[in-house]
């Protein structure tokens, strides 16, 4: 059984998904009670959808506002805020949309599917921020609908930011994934960077993933628990597979 120690690594990359902000409150997608099992996302969550009826695909995503805008960063989240503020080489990769992670104090954060508190328009390419739950407003100045600043279905990655995360994950010494499907690409294929570039690879899942054999510590449990363990340096990680 081996001790992974934060400290023995220069450069640590945290790729969080949607289990990471369960225990916070907020819904998965897929797993147990997701989201998608209740909302078709051909009428909320594309391109589409949005063209067709705006106001309808508003509802919707101020609905999911009012969800996130009740819940708190966990343990988890604030423990990865404080390894960030006391080591410099902490970079955070999410899927989430829900913002927890600057909420807990986060700041290299590269979040790969958007954020459900930013507007944009198609019209005049004007972005905003805005906390508000529900956000009343949902017109641009233009005079064009604001869109949630997320990435659909069917929409592309921003090429920049893609090419950020892969760059950090090409040069982490540690890559800590937590909470992630592994079925959503290509943020799923990002791990294997870290891999060829030779970085020790954690997997904290509440279940195996259909990338759980790429990783070297396969750890089973919530995400506060397991990284409260993995903080406490004289404490070997618990359920660890052979290094």
């Amino acid at each position: 059984m081996t001790t992974l120690r934060f400290s023995d690594f220069a450069n640590v990359v945290f790729f969080t998904g949607a289990g990471m902000s369960a225990e916070s409150g907020v819904p998965t997608y897929r797993g147990r009670g997701g989201i998608w099992k209740e909302y078709d996302y051909e009428t909320y969550a594309c391109q589409t959808a949005f063209d067709r009826d705006p106001r309808r695909v508003w509802e919707f995503h101020n609905y999911r506002r009012g969800l996130v805008a009740g819940c708190e960063p966990n343990a988890g989240h604030r423990l990865i805020a404080q390894l960030e503020r006391e080591r410099p080489g902490v970079v955070v990769v999410t899927q989430n949309i829900d913002g927890l992670h600057q909420r807990a104090g986060s700041r290299n954060v590269f979040e790969l599917h958007g954020s459900l508190w930013r507007t944009r328009c198609e019209r005049c390419g004007k972005r905003e921020a805005s906390d508000d739950a529900p956000l009343a407003d949902v017109h641009c100045p233009c005079g064009a609908f604001k869109r949630p600043d997320i990435v659909w279905f069917g929409d592309m990655l921003s090429s920049d930011l893609l090419r950020a995360a892969s760059e950090a994950m090409s040069h982490a010494d540690l890559l800590v994934a937590i909470g992630t499907s592994a079925s959503v690409y290509p943020a799923a294929e990002l791990p294997r960077l870290a891999q060829r570039a030779g970085a020790v690879l954690v997997e904290i899942n509440l279940e195996d993933t259909p990338l759980s054999d790429l990783y070297d510590h396969r750890l089973r449990g919530t995400a506060s628990a397991i990284l409260a363990e993995l903080c406490d340096a004289a404490t070997p990680a618990p359920g660890s597979a052979p290094h």
